[in-house]
């Protein structure tokens, strides 16, 4: 007999179709168009249930292999810190210390303060790998996407999920370097994949590492 699965529902405006995701925060989280019936989540969680079963184990296991300690935060290849201050409205980072306000408006500050510092640190890999490759990009936003790492527009508008900054730095790297690649090919081609070889000849450890534990990268 299969194992209950607790799960939440969330309508979407904008959403056509029923969909289930895992969400790092809240676990299964089935998302609505608006005036579909309460019944068709269940029934998607029934449906879905060895898939979702599988998911939740495999998020388990990555937060078993992620190092997560009392009192610390990840940043790429270094571990920040924290402590907590009264009073205090904004993250303010000195060293390897994270001074961070107490109470609930904790992890939005967090949040944004981590937002501000992957602006600095993809900007500044950007940089570097577009005037290596010879192309340039146009804008660049950092967001807080649920099932994308980064994206290139075809205009050269580049986004990147502010939580990359809680991944080892090389993974960070990787996915600098595909975004760079898709500036000149837009497809995952042959071509495209030749073409990140030859720029960042080691992606494919950075890029597994991220499969595997891209879903627990959560404050």
């Amino acid at each position: 007999m299969t194992p209950e699965i607790a799960y939440r529902v969330r309508r979407a405006p904008k959403a056509r179709r029923v969909r289930v995701r895992i969400d790092p925060h809240h676990g299964v989280e089935v998302v609505l168009p608006m005036r579909a019936p309460e019944r068709a989540a269940a029934a998607a969680v029934r449906e879905l249930a060895p898939w979702i079963t599988r998911r939740l184990e495999e998020l388990a296991l990555a937060r078993e292999r992620i190092p997560r300690g009392q009192g610390w935060l990840p940043y790429l290849d270094q571990r920040l810190a924290i402590v907590v201050e009264l009073g205090r409205s904004r993250v303010h980072r000195r060293a390897n210390t994270l001074f961070v306000p107490g109470g609930p408006g904790a992890p939005a500050a967090l949040e944004r303060w981590y937002r501000g510092a992957a602006r600095e640190e993809i900007a500044r890999r950007l940089d570097r790998a577009t005037a290596l490759a010879g192309t340039h990009y146009t804008s660049l936003s950092i967001r807080n996407q649920r099932t994308r790492w980064a994206s290139c527009a075809s205009g050269g508008a580049m986004s990147f999920n502010w939580r990359l900054l809680l991944a080892p730095e090389r993974v960070l790297d990787y996915v600098v370097w595909h975004e760079v690649c898709h500036l000149e090919i837009a497809d995952h081609s042959p071509r495209f994949w030749a073409l990140l070889e030859r720029r960042c000849p080691d992606w494919r450890e950075p890029a597994a590492w991220l499969r595997q534990n891209g879903s627990a990268l959560v404050l």
